[in-house]
């Protein structure tokens, strides 16, 4: 994504036209709008054809090429593929890349702060059908995930969920208490922070349904908001969308219990179970 939008900055640079860049090629104007978006891989030719049409100086070309190269390499996740959606690829993708990770969940406790026992669960009926072993498989991927939040330059993780979350049983009284536990020991690492909507908070303005706010350190990406359908997601990267996913998240947040009292309220509802 980042090369894209360096390619696309370097076309404006040199002020040439799509139109241009898409004879430079032999392709179609789709083909170079893709380039930029992300949405198709970068090919060396291209790029290389791409870049000396822009006049960009030869130890520039050179070292995007190597960038290209490296951005082809498979990530760890693709050993996974077998049970990981195209569309939830890159999710893990930007999910391993952001330093800050902000979001909303009203249904269940973010894949980042599962258990084991609550995701088995979870994945069990959303694939009902699936054998034990394809079952395995999409809880260690999930499992692995959530070894980001403790490596070196681990992201913040900030968490707002629905009271619902934690009142809706998921494998039983044992796995509910191990959960919330879990959510627990969270909330003291210093990167993550878990708030709950509680019911008596009444309407607020994510209502509509869950939703993942990327950001990065990269001064090229821009915040990133992931939505996800039954067959499919959304990411959403234009300014006025993730702005005004960022506002619902703020005043959501001042809704929420505090971060002072969430840990009191996770207590409560712990021993319920």
């Amino acid at each position: 994504m980042v090369l894209g939008l360096r390619l696309r900055d370097l076309r404006e640079r040199a002020g040439c036209s799509y139109e241009e860049a898409a004879r430079a090629l032999s392709v179609n104007v789709a083909t170079v709008r893709r380039m930029e978006k992300a949405e198709v891989g970068l090919k060396p030719l291209f790029v290389e054809k791409l870049l000396e049409t822009y006049e960009v100086a030869r130890p520039e070309i050179d070292a995007f090429l190597s960038l290209v190269e490296d951005s082809r390499r498979p990530g760890w996740w693709h050993r996974f593929r077998d049970v990981l959606p195209d569309w939830f690829g890159l999710y893990v993708s930007l999910e391993g890349a952001a330093n800050t990770l902000r979001g909303y969940e009203p249904h269940c406790v973010p894949g980042l702060l599962q258990t084991e026992d609550y995701a088995r669960e979870l994945l069990r009926t959303g694939f009902p059908n699936a054998p034990e072993e394809e079952l395995d498989r999409r809880v260690t991927l999930r499992m692995k995930r959530q070894s980001l939040l403790g490596g070196t330059g681990a992201p913040r993780l900030w968490v707002v969920m629905d009271e619902t979350v934690l009142r809706r049983p998921v494998g039983g009284p044992e796995v509910m208490r191990a959960q919330i536990d879990r959510l627990l020991e969270a909330m003291t690492m210093p990167n993550v922070t878990v708030q709950v909507l509680p019911f008596e908070a009444g309407p607020h303005p994510g209502m509509f349904g869950p939703f993942q706010l990327f950001r990065f350190d990269i001064p090229e990406l821009p915040d990133i908001v992931y939505s996800e359908s039954l067959t499919g997601a959304v990411y959403l990267d234009e300014r006025p969308d993730t702005a005004a996913y960022l506002e619902v998240l703020d005043r959501m947040v001042a809704q929420a219990v505090s971060v002072r009292r969430t840990g009191e309220f996770l207590d409560a509802i712990r021993k319920e179970f």
